[in-house]
């Protein structure tokens, strides 16, 4: 998935045949507001919109200009770059931010020209009809106005990389993956609460292989040098926040 979608400015197919359908007050036609400082990609994205069967109500490269024309165009969607002049940063962000606070109704779908995972996660979090996407996603037409849609409709969208980067992130960061599969198994029974002799039944092994395990689980995870039975707590601490 990873491998599909970047936006054509100039079309070298066939408008899509694909009309959006009506948005969630029977309104019809999904009016679109497009931020987007890039004049080319801008024009490129209002002409496969329109011809995609939306509306284009407004268009702009100024940040300043975002917030007074959702208030005055009140568009069901506003497709919006994360950096924007004057200075490039976060201007896309903040903007995003503003709509979902005073329009919460308004649909909001951010174009980045790089996964950054905190700023993708910040804008999923604040719920519904939010989408964020790499630039270089939007090849696929029928597939991009379906994520439009969606959104409209009141989904999430993330871009395939970020997932993937939120899975790689995770992978790094899980003080359990230095442990090999059967300490995972008599960590996990440890959580349970179940005694050596209990571990040992269960895993078919001797109840000196299990303590075994346990003392290369206290190493690997790196627990403070305390008694034994408090490591095992914060040894099984560690398995539940790692869920």
């Amino acid at each position: 998935m990873a491998g599909r979608w970047p936006i054509i400015i100039c079309m070298t197919r066939e408008p899509s045949h694909h009309r959006p359908e009506s948005n969630d007050d029977g309104a019809g036609i999904t009016r679109v507001l497009l931020a987007e400082d890039d004049v080319l990609l801008r024009e490129g994205l209002a002409s496969l919109l329109e011809r995609s069967g939306f509306e284009v109500v407004g268009q702009t490269g100024n940040s300043a200009w975002i917030l007074p024309l959702v208030r005055d165009l009140t568009p069901d969607l506003v497709v919006l770059d994360i950096r924007m002049p004057p200075t490039n940063t976060t201007e896309g962000l903040d903007a995003a931010r503003e709509i979902r606070k005073q329009f919460p109704a308004t649909g909001i779908l951010v174009l980045s020209a790089h996964a950054e995972v905190e700023h993708a996660m910040e804008l999923l979090a604040t719920g519904q009809r939010i989408g964020y996407l790499l630039k270089s996603r939007v090849t696929d037409v029928d597939e991009f106005i379906e994520t439009l849609e969606r959104i409209v409709k009141g989904g999430s969208v993330m871009d395939p990389a970020l997932v993937q980067e939120l899975v790689s992130a995770r992978k790094r960061n899980d003080p359990l993956s230095v442990l090999s599969t059967r300490e995972h198994e008599v960590l996990a029974l440890m959580a349970e609460g179940r005694s050596y002799a209990g571990i040992a039944r269960r895993l078919w092994v001797t109840e000196g292989t299990v303590e075994k395990h346990v003392r290369s689980i206290l190493a690997k995870l790196s627990l403070p040098e305390t008694d034994d039975d408090h490591r095992r707590v914060l040894a099984v601490v560690t398995f539940l926040e790692a869920r």
